[in-house]
């Protein structure tokens, strides 16, 4: 029994002498962890953007629906100046802006350490918006010079712009950056229940096009209410599962019957916006409602939307015609991917993210050649990479 007792009361050694010849090791490994803790490390450094255009292969070469370019010149597009019709109706682009600095633009001398130089031209970073919104309406006046352009803006907003037939009509409302695409909505339903007070009053009318201010209209875009008469409202879709339609280009026929549809339909998207999408309000909270206010009421078109073909549908009342973003919203793709080049039928293109800088560049290019056509191919064979803006 005594010795039992012993047993019993020995303390077991090798646990104890393992423990002693490891603590070393496990202090040496938990100072290595800390040393490389990963608020340690240096972030890397963002890729630096291109300050000069970089021209790449022109996609599509070979295919009879795309351009085709040799250099910057283009081979198979008609000068718009030979082909230029009478659309037949009058029209006027409408576009949401304001500004978030204090001066207005042009004012003061360009900061050196911030300047981008296109052209003759330097911009500093609070010009560079402006130079974008003057720009938009440059395109506008050389493809469809009977049109009008109407700016919407927050009325505190110290706005200025140097365009013939470009005009300012400001808008109460909240344009703080986080809420611009909501109150883009509230905005477009103001100014048409404006002309719809117009338009009773008056036996004249004129069509709308909403557009974002980072487009360049390349043709004449009036044929679209010419063609399909019966239509009260235009979207632009893409075969894209999450955002199917694009909210930067919205037709709007002027009459009467149009102009109700329209507001109508802006009304719905707002409500689907405030009940569903608010937590993307900065950017695709009203891409998300357009989508699902046409999701409810014709789940069919989702079907429809992998074909780049124009067909008309009826939506909770209002005659929508459907438009291929591929020709009237077509964006240059970004970085790597699938990429067949631009539709020769393109009539919109659109300057989305960091290809603001190249708006500007096509531009300035269009000015020294006044060839719409070789400014394509410009953009076509630059518009993969991300630039400054």
């Amino acid at each position: 029994m005594a010795i039992s007792r012993a047993r019993g009361r020995a303390v077991p050694l090798l646990p104890l002498l393992l423990l002693i010849l490891l603590a070393p090791l496990i202090y040496s490994v938990s100072r290595l962890r800390l040393s490389w803790a990963p608020e340690q490390l240096p972030h890397p450094a963002a890729p630096k953007r291109p300050d000069v255009l970089v021209l790449g292969p022109a996609a599509g070469q070979g295919r009879p629906d795309r351009l085709q370019c040799q250099g910057l010149k283009a081979v198979n597009k008609i000068s718009l100046s030979s082909e230029r019709k009478d659309s037949g109706e009058p029209v006027s682009f409408v576009t949401v802006f304001t500004t978030y600095n204090s001066h207005p633009a042009g004012a003061g001398k360009v900061p050196s350490i911030d300047a981008v130089t296109v052209g003759k031209h330097s911009y500093s970073k609070e010009e560079r918006s402006m130079a974008i919104l003057n720009t938009f309406v440059s395109f506008i006046q050389v493809s469809m010079p009977a049109s009008k352009v109407i700016i919407l803006t927050d009325p505190k907003s110290k706005l200025s712009i140097n365009q013939g037939r470009a005009t300012i009509l400001p808008i109460e409302g909240n344009y703080s950056r986080g809420n611009l695409m909501l109150q883009r909505i509230k905005s477009y339903i103001a100014f048409l229940e404006l002309k719809l007070e117009e338009v009773d009053q008056v036996n004249s009318f004129r069509n709308y096009i909403f557009t974002d201010s980072d487009m360049a209209v390349v043709e004449d875009l009036g044929h679209i209410f010419k063609r399909y008469p019966h239509c009260h409202l235009a979207l632009t879709f893409r075969n894209n599962k999450g955002q199917p339609l694009n909210s930067g280009f919205v037709a709007v026929r002027g009459t009467s019957d149009g102009i109700s549809k329209a507001i109508t339909f802006f009304k719905k998207v707002l409500e689907a916006y405030n009940l569903k999408y608010m937590k993307a309000s900065r950017m695709l909270g009203d891409q998300l409602a357009l989508a699902w206010v046409v999701k409810s009421y014709l789940p069919s078109a989702f079907g429809k939307f992998s074909r780049p073909e124009i067909f008309t549908e009826e939506v909770n009342g209002t005659s929508v015609l459907f438009l291929p973003c591929a020709v009237y919203n077509w964006t240059p793709p970004e970085g790597a991917g699938q990429f067949h080049g631009m539709p020769l039928d393109v009539k919109v293109v659109h300057f989305k993210g960091s290809r603001k800088r190249l708006m500007l560049e096509a531009w300035d290019f269009y000015n020294s050649t006044s060839q719409l056509s070789d400014m394509l191919c410009l953009i076509l064979k630059s518009g993969r990479t991300k630039y400054d803006f």
